[in-house]
């Protein structure tokens, strides 16, 4: 069977907050990691049709994890009002 991998690299302004975002829905044969403003994920898997489909579900929870990242967060004492 043919082994195949991609790696997908993206620049975010709270990276540590994106990728531990993402890393619970990652699937056998995936890390997410952060470094710097950069976050990175490698997939694997040997069947075209799953790594597809598992890029094409990454990039959904991606950009909710951006999304949700850059949102203002309340101050504590605000949050018990």
């Amino acid at each position: 069977m043919k082994q195949i991998t991609g790696i997908i690299t993206t620049v975010h302004a709270n990276a540590p907050v994106v990728a531990s975002s993402l890393a619970p829905d990652n699937l056998r044969g995936m890390t997410t990691t952060a470094e710097g403003d950069r976050v990175t994920t490698v997939m694997c898997g040997t069947q075209l049709r799953s790594v597809i489909a598992s890029v094409d579900d990454y990039l959904m929870n991606l950009a909710i994890a951006e999304e949700t990242s850059s949102l203002p967060r309340k101050k504590q004492d605000e949050s018990r009002e």
